[in-house]
């Protein structure tokens, strides 16, 4: 362990969303192998921790029909990790992997091959899904209890690090059932993203690394202070968890260089016809013959609540329909807003931290220095752009102030992370 507080980076490669500018006439091809090398062996250049992919198990939907301004057709997040571990040599490869549709054996299995084959750099993000539409892809729609997800997440969780430790399985319960022998060796790092209660008691009991929403410097202290007193209520040292929130970053040589440049991508993450997708959500009705530039929808939304089951919508967008829609109306009537300048003030955005490299490299540093996060889990809207920025520009600014190591000093992802051995 290093005595000093030390920085630590990853970069969440989502794949679907509108974070991602695809409007850019220099952005990769997302769905090319030679991106995520380029991008996999350009975080190694700049001493990254992980490279970490997101994963959804369905195909994003609209009122029923595939949503096609998504990426669509994605490879396997462990194949795709397998064959980047070929051409890179320290980067963590970390995969999103989901505890409510897989076979705790089997996936145990898979991740365990993937820390061989990577020479112990994979890592595991463990998530956990409750929703209908995804549970068709798997015969199980409706299949768990919204409450009991986490219950199953940490079952499966132990029924995977038994295994891993060379522990035979045998366990029957309404949760889990499994009769195993161990196969593969493997100790892979565990991440684990979630605000809720049981989020929170799932990581203090398991993950060896937090993916948090808290990037304001008072919401990253509180919590970082419940998760620690969660572990030591699971006899878990402060030191045994690495806090690693999302969050996205916009440099500029000067400070309104980078706020221009923030606000033409918060712009261009919202293209007309995403604005109308998002209103068609809750409106529930076809909105294509409107204009994106042009006034909010004349016609009433359909009755009804938002349907919970395309898993597209934040759990706390889902009800109060009808009040917040009045409330978007009265919004752009009192600030003259088009569908597309409501859609991009109302939708929720993720933490940005905007500024020249030097002003975020000293902020970083104070975060991690006061122990509110021991890192940032970086989510890239241009790439590379988004990338190479942060490697040529805001490393260097990390390194000068001590708090961002100048070399690999492990090979594996757990010695990255500096996690007890």
């Amino acid at each position: 362990m290093h005595m000093s507080p030390r920085l630590h980076l990853g970069v969440f490669f989502t794949g679907v969303g509108p974070q991602l500018v695809w409007t850019d006439p220099a952005f990769s091809t997302h769905t090319h192998i030679d991106t995520f090398v380029a991008t996999a062996q350009t975080l190694e250049r700049g001493l990254f921790d992980a490279f970490f992919l997101g994963e959804g198990l369905r195909v994003r939907e609209n009122r029923g029909r595939v949503h096609d301004l998504d990426v669509a057709g994605r490879p396997d997040a462990i194949t795709q990790l397998a064959a980047l571990a070929a051409v890179t040599e320290r980067i963590g490869l970390v995969a999103t992997q989901n505890t409510t549709y897989n076979f705790p054996a089997d996936l145990a299995r898979r991740l365990a091959s993937l820390d061989a084959v990577s020479g112990g750099r994979a890592g595991w993000n463990i998530v956990t899904t409750d929703n209908a539409w995804t549970g068709e892809n798997f015969r199980r729609g409706g299949w768990l209890p919204h409450e009991r997800r986490y219950e199953r997440a940490g079952a499966f969780v132990e029924t995977a690090k038994a295994l891993w430790a060379g522990t035979a399985v045998d366990r029957h319960d309404d949760l889990i059932s499994v009769t195993a022998p161990p196969t593969v060796p493997a100790r892979p790092v565990l991440f684990q993203a979630g605000d809720s209660a049981g989020g929170r008691d799932l990581a203090a009991r398991h993950a060896d690394v937090v993916f948090s929403a808290n990037t304001d410097y008072d919401k990253a202290v509180a919590y970082a202070a419940d998760l620690r007193r969660r572990l030591a209520g699971y006899g878990r040292s402060a030191d045994s968890l690495r806090i690693l929130p999302g969050a996205a970053v916009v440099l500029g040589d000067t400070p309104a260089q980078a706020a221009e440049k923030a606000a033409w991508i918060q712009r261009e993450q919202v293209t007309g016809p995403r604005a109308l997708a998002f209103l068609e959500q809750y409106w529930g009705k076809d909105l294509s013959g409107y204009d994106p530039d042009g006034p909010l929808p004349d016609i009433e939304p359909a009755e009804g609540e938002l349907d919970p089951s395309r898993g597209t919508i934040a759990i706390e967008h889902r009800t109060g329909k009808a009040e917040r829609i009045a409330g978007w109306r009265a919004l752009a009537a009192q600030r003259r807003l088009s569908i597309r300048d409501l859609v991009v003030e109302v939708t929720p955005q993720h933490s940005t931290f905007v500024g020249t490299p030097g002003q975020i490299a000293d902020e970083w540093t104070r975060y991690v220095r006061d122990r509110a996060v021991d890192g940032f889990n970086i989510l890239p809207q241009l790439l590379p752009g988004s990338i190479e920025d942060i490697v040529d520009k805001l490393v260097p600014e990390l390194q000068e102030r001590g708090v961002y190591r100048t070399a690999y000093e492990g090979t594996t992802l757990r010695d990255h992370l500096d996690l007890p051995a």
